[in-house]
């Protein structure tokens, strides 16, 4: 009985390890993504992308692949000039982080939860909504 309850727990801590290093891996990829996004770096966010990543901005109705997404990237480094990316996660699970960002932007800042799927090191989705027309509730 003994050996059986052991075996259990070992089970039980590894399963718990794997899942606290993937969460761990998916806020390393989240804080190489803001990174590269505060300065525009369209290899880096590229690399970061899976080939068949769908961007989901949900105040605008719009979904972009990672084709439009990187595409979209001059009109971003024009607006992002001078700004600041500040971000948290409130949760991690399951290979999916949550995360709530404070866009810091010359003129205004705007506070958004985005919700990043992360499988294999890539972000294979992404869903963006508002939640403020400033950051103080961050």
């Amino acid at each position: 009985m003994h050996r059986t309850w052991r075996r259990f727990l070992l089970a039980a801590a590894l399963l718990l390890s794997s899942i606290v290093h993937a969460s761990a891996d998916d806020g390393a990829v989240i804080d190489r993504w803001y990174s590269a996004l505060l300065v525009a770096d369209r290899s880096e966010l590229s690399e970061l992308l899976s080939d068949d990543v769908q961007m989901k901005l949900d105040d605008i109705g719009v979904v972009q692949d990672k084709r439009d997404f990187i595409a979209s990237i001059d009109e971003w480094q024009g607006a992002v000039a001078g700004a600041a990316i500040r971000h948290r996660i409130e949760k991690s699970e399951n290979g999916q982080t949550t995360v709530l960002a404070c866009y810091d932007f010359p003129s205004n800042d705007m506070l958004m939860r985005e919700t990043f799927t992360v499988a294999g090191g890539r972000i294979t989705a992404s869903t963006q909504t508002a939640v403020a027309q400033d950051c103080s509730g961050y």
